[in-house]
């Protein structure tokens, strides 16, 4: 079983949009069963899932944070394939304890200079979690200069996902009823995005599998 992280200090950078749109998108290319986990107190992904009339991805609540290890231990022993945690902005301990949980943390970056400034306090968590991390940039308008400026800044702290995921309306249309751009839209230009992300998590996934520890320090050493 896989265990992926979203996470950002500063919100608005889409994470919850892209937990459901990868979770969905893993569901798709064959990953069964995919599990999500809301650790934001605001329940914004609990939300879209009550609001989806699909039967997967399928949702696991947890009473406090601090059940979350036990809980990956019985998803595991029922044979998840992969579990997707959202976690919250700004609540430092929290997203720090789902790091150390995590085999991958996912964070998005809007191209703005506020939020890089501000992504270098969700790399020290990562840091002092020891965990693997990977950027994506999000929200990205098209042919804007400031796009490829921020893949060469947030280069120089780690990977940064080839796919570019677009200011698109379809994202936030789609959550607010519970889908996803692939439900909508399934060989648009938005599906395309989330597949090649997807394509591209899992592939930082598997080599973490095959790496193992030496990998991990390595990265999280960066």
């Amino acid at each position: 079983m896989d265990v992926l992280a979203l996470a950002s200090q500063k919100g608005g950078a889409g994470k919850t949009t892209l937990t459901g749109h990868l979770a969905v998108a893993a569901g798709a290319q064959g990953v069964a069963p995919v599990v999500v986990i809301d650790t934001d107190p605001q329940g914004s992904l609990s939300s879209w899932w009550n609001r989806r009339q699909a039967n997967e991805p399928l949702l696991s609540t947890l009473p406090s944070l601090k059940d979350l290890p036990a809980r990956l231990e019985e998803l595991r022993d029922g044979g998840v394939g992969l579990v997707i945690i959202d976690t919250p902005p700004a609540i430092t301990n929290s997203i720090r304890e789902v790091m150390r949980v995590a085999d991958l943390v996912v964070m998005p970056v809007r191209p703005s200079p506020h939020d890089l400034d501000a992504i270098g306090a969700t790399i020290d968590l990562a840091h002092q979690a020891q965990a693997r991390f990977v950027f994506v940039v999000t929200q990205a308008k098209l042919n804007a200069r400031v796009t490829p400026q921020a893949v060469a800044l947030l280069s120089a702290h780690g990977t940064v996902a080839s796919s570019i995921i677009q200011d698109r309306v379809i994202y936030a249309s789609a959550m607010t009823d519970g889908r996803t751009a692939t439900d909508i839209d399934p060989k648009g230009a938005a599906s395309a995005e989330i597949l090649a992300l997807w394509e591209f998590v899992k592939e930082r996934l598997a080599q973490r599998t095959k790496e193992g520890k030496e990998g991990r320090t390595t990265v999280a050493s960066l």
